[in-house]
């Protein structure tokens, strides 16, 4: 044997170790904290919630939730931001607080492309474009006709201001060439009772908040704004079945990370938080309050915030939308 291939001989127990340190996945050295930029008990805060469990089995680590409201997710957002980017600390993020913050507040003291790395989208729900059942319209067409004939546009129940119901009623008053005035409510409950009392007779809202609604009869579902039905009310078609394609507003759940986060720190919260979200609990926890689960790759993740950024904010400028 030659002395070259005799001494990498020798040499070869000592890189193993290295070798297998270098093959192996990343593992958090401390308890990883889970920002919520909203109060307990909201979507977003059950979002992190349901992959706890999984997170903590997984990495063997403790998995914190973290909740740090205000500013419509800007203050979490903004801390979470300023973070060590090793995996730590994740920002659970709301689809409002990523693409529309953004775009309708003037300093929201971060930059979504710059400051934040995608993990995972968690679930999703469409809005719904319903009416007060006294409203003489059950498709688009009848809803655009019915609009047309109130000077000015009738009222809207509003969510609030910067919303993706509110931005998702002005998306579609922009496309069907329709006038309407916003009435803001706080959130979405209080604007689907002013829908169902008549005060204001139409609106956008979220499936997941309207949907026992327009079962039990109270509102009436006119169209899903997205790409599918919503399974909870078949019946009720998309705007896309109904000439309008390119009405898509909705709320999803998203997991990021500080933007200078190695990638393999990245991929393995991927893939440990898909593996969560993926488990028949997870799954029939997120559809009795409405949302679907909808566990993605990284690239997948950044083109939804790419492509949301660019939509609410054509909307705000075309709508005029004012600045907050």
């Amino acid at each position: 044997m030659r002395r070259r291939d005799a001494l990498s001989l020798l040499a070869l127990p000592l890189l193993l170790p290295r070798l297998a340190q270098a093959q192996a996945p990343w593992a958090p050295t401390r308890p990883i904290s889970m920002v919520v930029p909203f109060p307990p008990g909201g979507p977003t805060d059950l979002a992190g919630r349901v992959v706890q469990n999984g997170m903590q089995a997984a990495l063997g680590q403790p998995v914190v939730i973290d909740n740090r409201p205000g500013a419509t997710g800007a203050i979490g957002s903004r801390f979470v931001a300023g973070q060590p980017a090793d995996g730590h600390t994740l920002l659970v993020a709301a689809s409002g607080t990523l693409t529309i913050n953004p775009v309708i507040m003037r300093s929201p003291g971060y930059d979504v492309e710059r400051d934040f790395a995608p993990v995972t989208l968690v679930m999703t729900a469409p809005n719904m474009l319903v009416v007060h059942p006294s409203i003489p319209a059950r498709t688009v067409a009848d809803v655009v006709a019915w609009m047309k004939t109130i000077p000015g546009g009738p009222a809207y129940a509003s969510s609030g201001v910067g919303s993706s119901e509110q931005l998702g009623m002005e998306l579609f008053k922009l496309l069907t060439g329709t006038d309407a005035v916003a009435v803001p409510f706080t959130g979405g409950p209080a604007a689907a009772t002013a829908v169902i009392q008549n005060q204001a007779p139409v609106a956008v809202l979220n499936a997941a908040t309207v949907g026992v609604h327009v079962a039990s009869g109270a509102l009436r579902g006119i169209a899903i704004c997205g790409p599918t039905r919503f399974s909870q009310l078949p019946d009720v078609p998309t705007m896309a079945e109904q000439g309008l394609p390119d009405l898509v507003s909705g709320s999803w759940t998203a997991i990021v990370a500080p933007a200078a986060t190695p990638a393999p720190i990245l991929d393995r919260l991927n893939e440990v938080i898909v593996a969560a979200l993926k488990t028949p609990e997870v799954t029939e926890r997120l559809a009795r309050v409405g949302f679907a689960v909808d566990a993605t790759d990284r690239p997948t993740l950044a083109r939804l915030i790419a492509a949301d950024l660019a939509r609410w904010r054509r909307v705000v400028r075309d709508a005029r939308i004012d600045l907050i």
